[in-house]
């Protein structure tokens, strides 16, 4: 009933249009020494986060642009700032912006022949490496793996996976919406293959309309590798597929939060 109270807020509380002062994020810049530019990151706080001394954990999230402010967005936003705020989830959000043209490149792990890309290691290891070191020295976070998540959707979907398997001591947990693995098909589920154990926690969603059901069997047929590495008595997997969802923002952003219950 609880949850059900808090998803019901949330929904009323999207539909109250955005003013400059129930905007619940800030921005900064930082180099980029792994992909040789700079980039724009985004940061939600918790409510109450100045008036405490309480550490929270953090979600890592692709596209930034599309997260937290409708006009900085391509096709619409997560409405990630209320939807949290609507929780009172007790977490810090960090967004990192594609990079325009660049983003098929630092959200692919592999080289695709027809769609090129295949520089995400270099983009994960800017988030490992550049960015939550200096996340986690300013702001007040928990910094192990099981309270830190990577999340994403489409491109950002397929990358966060992949960070599950390069990084499993850092990202315990993963929000998978919607997950491009047809880009690298065969060499992201030999990677899954490689993998002798997998104990991420992983939220796996895409819509039964997604790329005519290709999403869908794809989608199973990584559950059914994840199942193959552990006991599915451990639970740390859930799978859902919404019934006439499309790939877009209103998918990914009607799922958030009860993703992010489950997760959290």
């Amino acid at each position: 009933m609880q949850q059900f109270l808090r998803l019901f807020l949330f929904f009323f509380l999207i539909s109250i249009t955005k003013t400059e002062a129930q905007k619940r994020f800030s921005t900064f810049e930082i180099e980029a020494p792994q992909l040789q530019t700079k980039k724009k990151i985004w940061v939600y706080l918790p409510l109450n986060y100045e008036k405490s001394n309480k550490k929270y954990p953090v979600i890592y999230m692709h596209d930034a642009q599309n997260l937290f402010d409708a006009k900085a967005s391509y096709a619409g936003e997560w409405n990630i700032d209320e939807t949290l705020d609507s929780l009172k989830a007790k977490v810090i959000v960090i967004g990192i912006e594609h990079g325009n043209e660049k983003r098929i490149d630092e959200l692919t792990p592999y080289k695709n022949e027809k769609r090129g890309g295949g520089n995400a290691n270099a983009y994960l290891e800017f988030i490992v490496k550049t960015v939550k070191p200096h996340i986690d020295s300013t702001y007040r976070t928990k910094t192990n793996a099981k309270n830190t998540g990577i999340w994403g959707s489409s491109l950002g979907g397929l990358v966060s996976f992949y960070a599950a398997l390069q990084y499993p001591e850092v990202f315990g947990k993963v929000g998978c919406f919607s997950p491009a693995f047809w880009i690298n098909k065969k060499e992201i589920f030999q990677k899954m293959e490689d993998t002798p154990k997998f104990t991420t926690k992983i939220y796996l969603l895409c819509g039964d309309k997604e790329d005519s059901g290709a999403m869908v069997s794809d989608m199973k047929e990584m559950e059914t590798l994840i199942n193959s590495k552990r006991c599915e008595c451990k639970k740390l997997n859930k799978s859902v597929i919404v019934k006439e969802g499309e790939h877009n923002e209103k998918l990914w952003r009607n799922a958030f939060a009860k993703a992010y219950l489950w997760l959290f």
